[in-house]
């Protein structure tokens, strides 16, 4: 297989980030020791927990599994006669809520767990009054997207906020690539009131491509944890192992000490040299973008290409770069333009980016 260098932010199809050596020496360390899995989940939950100021907190396989687990324990709460049904929920609140602007691929996650989903809204607006509506005798829960999939289209989350809880009904916001800012580890649960939020481990963070992070109130987490692996239960195969779960703690206490201040640093500083050396350049028109594509608030360069002034086409570039030795991949925005992210290139990873993209247009 050849390598491959990616520019479009960490994406968990090219494999996420590349993890630090103290992570890697904290999950050597840990996978040469045996222990209690259901001791090391509650005690690893509990250090994350204080980490990012929530009630609670459970670490999963990821961060679709994190949907799975928590549409299960708005389904269940913490009843295990009730899990042992799942995922089938006849007779049970079994519907989440969810903007039809919002639907993605990571629906077939939410309905692993036997959720039905219910829209509201459109494509061009959401009144609170269809919020209202929507919830019934059989909702379970509300989830909400942050990031690329929010707009003036969709209800602000404050708003979900307040008319869920006036029904008594839990929001889940699935916020896995919104870091940073590290302070949404809690503004979405300790300051703006959801019942629980959902993380990836193996992006920002900086921890296990195969990890992520189930935070806020006691209850719901703890329905997670009761249905999530080594338990029997739907979460089974969805499994975070021992040294997985250490290295995510390493890797998440360097972030919140230096990591995040890191991580604005270096996509800043090259983010500045692309638009530097592009400064000039016949047929490109760079410009930085902030937030990225995901949303994140993190800088990246969108190039324009002019097909008539390079002689090849914003297609034709891409399939070049995809072409070299070691594999570059730009993401693609708009009709003519690429984008480049700073976020998951290594210094050497850039440089060479870089020389591969003067060599397509030259």
């Amino acid at each position: 297989m050849r390598r491959v260098i990616s520019a479009r932010t960490r994406q968990t199809v090219f494999g996420g980030s590349k993890m630090r050596p103290e992570v890697w020496a904290a999950m050597r360390e840990a996978n040469a020791a045996q222990v209690d899995m259901n001791e090391l989940h509650a005690k690893a939950g509990a250090r994350i927990a204080g980490m990012t100021q929530n009630e609670a907190a459970y670490v999963t396989s990821g961060s679709a599994a994190g949907l799975v687990l928590c549409a299960a324990a708005c389904i269940t709460g913490r009843n295990p006669a009730l899990m042992d049904r799942l995922p089938f929920t006849d007779g049970l609140k079994n519907e989440i809520v969810i903007h039809r602007f919002q639907r993605n691929h990571y629906d077939i996650n939410i309905r692993q767990a036997g959720a039905r989903l219910v829209e509201i809204g459109s494509h061009r607006q959401t009144h609170p009054w269809e919020l209202e509506e929507a919830i019934g005798e059989k909702t379970a829960g509300i989830f909400y997207f942050p990031g690329r999939y929010a707009g003036g289209n969709i209800l602000k989350l404050e708003t979900i906020i307040e008319i869920a809880h006036e029904k008594n009904v839990p929001v889940v916001v699935d916020a896995a690539a919104q870091l940073p800012p590290s302070s949404n580890l809690w503004r979405y649960t300790r300051e703006m009131g959801a019942d629980a939020a959902i993380f990836s481990g193996g992006k920002s963070i900086g921890g296990p491509q195969n990890t992520g992070i189930i935070l806020g109130r006691k209850e719901i987490v703890e329905a997670c944890a009761m249905m999530g692996s080594p338990r029997y239960s739907v979460g089974r195969p969805m499994k975070a192992g021992r040294d997985d779960i250490v290295g995510l703690l390493c890797a998440l206490d360097h972030y919140l000490d230096g990591g995040e201040t890191d991580q604005y640093a270096h996509n800043e500083r090259w983010c500045e040299f692309y638009m530097e050396r592009m400064s000039g350049m016949k047929g490109l028109s760079p410009r930085v973008r902030r937030p990225n594509s995901l949303g994140q608030d993190l800088p990246e360069v969108v190039i324009e290409i002019d097909p008539e002034t390079l002689g090849k086409s914003r297609d034709a570039i891409v399939d070049a770069l995809w072409a070299c030795e070691v594999r570059v991949q730009v993401g693609i925005s708009g009709e003519s333009e690429i984008f480049l992210s700073p976020d998951p290139l290594t210094d050497a990873d850039a440089e060479y980016l870089w020389a591969r993209l003067v060599e397509v247009v030259s």
